[in-house]
């Protein structure tokens, strides 16, 4: 007879930590593709994360390593915080998921 597969789950807690936050991040991330997207249209604009000349988000979205490939950045926090949304809730249903072996 076969072994059974090691799975792990995680308590309530932690899955609804993944849930608030993914929730609290994604509206975020869709905030800085707007600004990005008036960024583009236009270099004169100052995205709403930039607070003042210390705390500029402006610079780091006009430099090229705000693109990773081959799109920019707060792309990927949007699928990045929709993932931990539905990892999350999948816990809160009670998912188990095979351990990674390492």
């Amino acid at each position: 007879m076969a072994p059974a597969p090691r799975t792990a789950g995680a308590g309530r807690g932690f899955a609804l930590l993944l849930v608030l936050t993914g929730a609290a991040g994604l509206p975020a991330s869709w905030v800085i593709t707007l600004d990005k997207f008036k960024l583009l249209q236009n270099p004169a604009f100052t995205p709403g994360c930039s607070l003042n000349p210390l705390v500029s988000c402006g610079s780091v979205m006009k430099s090229a390593q705000a693109a990773a490939f081959g799109f920019r950045t707060p792309t990927l926090g949007l699928v990045a915080h929709g993932v931990v949304i539905c990892v999350g809730v999948s816990l809160l249903a009670g998912a188990a998921f095979p351990r990674w072996s390492g």
